[in-house]
């Protein structure tokens, strides 16, 4: 008897396929290949975003925008990501909140978490996937790793929503007509030296052990159960929102969508998850301060 996938499902194989039909048979059911290839659709799909929303509004960008390539220029959006953009790019108003703005920038704070974090959870996701194609090697029941990121997703989509509120009130500091505008420079050095103080903080010491150690979160914490796995990603997102939260901020200093900087964020964060050197947070803390009371200096 065959299940309506075509599983042989006495023996639990694709046999009666020719070979083609088998290697396609089990990549489609196996956790790892389809958990793998979902991320890296996410990473490309989010970077691709970005880098053409920073290419078609170069002036809002900031910083170095001219290390894009000359392809990015190019590249296009669908219109429903244009109209994204353009809510992204206007001005805000003082009084109540536009809710269409608000979710343009909630979502675009959530692909940059995608564009940025993601990779830097690819140990924990790893992980996962290697003791859930074993699980399912012998038969035992396994939730599937997309479960387990989704629930690390979640919490940045959360993060997502708070990073928004923060740049609504950001956009009113650099209104020219805003009474509050001469805020607008401490805004930015403040946002620098809290990224810079935190690396040196004990908390993030904590949450870094725990996102260079995924396997004994997962040992202690296995489920065969959907919810509990949705749980232990977002406890995991917790852990890497703790991690690099006051690193987000310095998107507001040197511009939200700054694609240079998301990367260098992006790559920083990935080997200071999984060197596991204090030395280099430190040397980034340092040099964060440094630049907080550069711009104050310079502001004068």
């Amino acid at each position: 008897p065959r299940n309506r996938l075509g599983m042989d499902t006495e023996n639990n194989t694709f046999d009666h396929l020719d070979r083609t039909g088998r290697v396609t048979a089990r990549a489609v059911l196996s956790p790892k290949i389809v958990t793998y290839a979902a991320v890296t659709a996410m990473l490309l799909g989010s970077w691709y975003i970005m880098l053409a929303m920073a290419a078609k509004s170069t002036p809002a960008a900031g910083g170095p925008v001219w290390l894009l390539p000359d392809f990015v220029s190019g590249f296009g959006l669908p219109a429903p990501l244009e109209q994204l953009l353009a809510l992204c790019l206007t001005a805000v108003t003082p009084g109540s909140p536009d809710i269409g703005q608000f979710a343009a920038l909630a979502l675009m704070w959530f692909l940059m978490s995608v564009a940025m974090m993601l990779p830097s959870a690819a140990p924990l996701i790893r992980t996962y996937c290697e003791i859930a194609d074993t699980a399912k090697a012998a038969s035992k029941p396994v939730v599937h790793p997309l479960w387990l990121v989704a629930g690390y997703l979640f919490v940045w989509l959360a993060a997502a929503i708070a990073f928004a509120g923060t740049s609504w009130g950001s956009m009113l500091l650099e209104r020219e007509d805003s009474p509050l505008s001469p805020f607008a420079v401490p805004f930015s050095a403040g946002a620098l030296a809290l990224a810079g103080l935190y690396q040196f903080s004990g908390l993030k010491e904590a949450c870094l052990t725990k996102c260079r150690n995924p396997f004994a979160t997962l040992f202690a914490n296995w489920s065969d159960e959907r919810l509990p796995i949705i749980v232990l990603g977002m406890r995991q997102g917790v852990w890497c929102l703790g991690c690099c939260w006051a690193l987000m901020l310095v998107m507001f200093a040197v511009g939200v969508m700054n694609v240079f900087w998301m990367s260098l964020l992006a790559v920083f964060t990935v080997i200071e998850k999984t060197g596991g050197h204090a030395a280099l947070s430190r040397i980034a803390g340092v040099l964060l301060l440094v630049w907080a009371l550069a711009v104050i200096l310079f502001s004068f």
